[in-house]
């Protein structure tokens, strides 16, 4: 089953008249527990795809269906609901929150959900420990490297149980190390835990992790190339790359 399909999704910005096609018949299907990376330089239109995806924008044209439900058939309660339920995000810049130490920002979607002290407990522990910063669980955001404040989003990513995490350039702001560790961290949940998981990247090394890569090039996905298998090598994206000269 899909987690997500897409089909022929538009997004334009700007004036009536002089309208700028972000995204262009874009076609996407990422199945349960699956690792799809979408792949394109800056300013491709990525992370607006994403945000296409979780309903957090709406589309100029086309269909979203997330979790076997058309996102613009949804009320915006609806939808809000099915991305709480859904979706875990991973993002470059962490977004943990500042006062809140690393039990508190990973356990904060159980709060949201209104789940109990005990039940909270019973989840923060667990993965901290898995992740490696169980002795960082009263630490604030500023007092962690790169790498565990990564971790951290990671955790609290998985915190509500949501099946599929959106990756949006998780190691654009780490070191080289950190960076292959979190990558490697993101591979496991996918096949340890059956996550799904859409990762948008400009990252060679990072797009290698997935089964599936995609290539974003003027707004559109490009149809005819794509990279597949459980072996995607680094060379086998860069030759990719250089082929569709991006």
């Amino acid at each position: 089953m899909s987690i997500i399909a897409v089909h022929d999704l538009y997004k334009f910005y700007g004036k009536e008249g002089r309208e700028n096609a972000v995204l262009r018949g874009i076609d996407l299907t990422v199945e349960e527990g699956s690792f799809v990376c979408v792949m394109g330089p800056s300013g491709s239109g990525k992370s607006t795809l994403l945000h296409l995806i979780s309903g957090l924008d709406e589309p100029s044209a086309g269909t979203v269906e997330l979790a076997g439900k058309d996102l613009a058939s949804l009320s915006l309660k609806a939808r809000t609901l099915l991305r709480r339920t859904t979706v875990g995000y991973v993002f470059q810049f962490f977004n943990l929150l500042p006062n809140l130490t690393v039990t508190e920002n990973v356990g904060l979607p159980l709060i949201i959900d209104g789940r109990s002290k005990a039940q909270e407990h019973a989840t923060v522990g667990p993965l901290l420990e898995r992740f490696g910063i169980e002795g960082r669980a009263a630490a604030f955001p500023h007092q962690l490297s790169g790498g565990e404040m990564q971790r951290t989003s990671i955790a609290r990513a998985l915190a509500g149980g949501q099946p599929l995490l959106l990756c949006d350039e998780p190691t654009g702001n780490l070191s080289q190390k950190a960076g292959l560790e979190v990558m490697r961290t993101l591979r496991r949940v996918c096949d340890e835990d059956g996550k799904s998981v859409l990762l948008v990247t400009h990252n060679p090394r990072d797009a290698a992790f997935a089964d599936e890569v995609r290539f974003l090039v003027d707004g559109e996905v490009e149809a005819e190339r794509r990279l597949s298998g459980p072996d995607i090598s680094v060379e086998d994206v860069h030759e990719a790359l250089a082929a569709l000269s991006i």
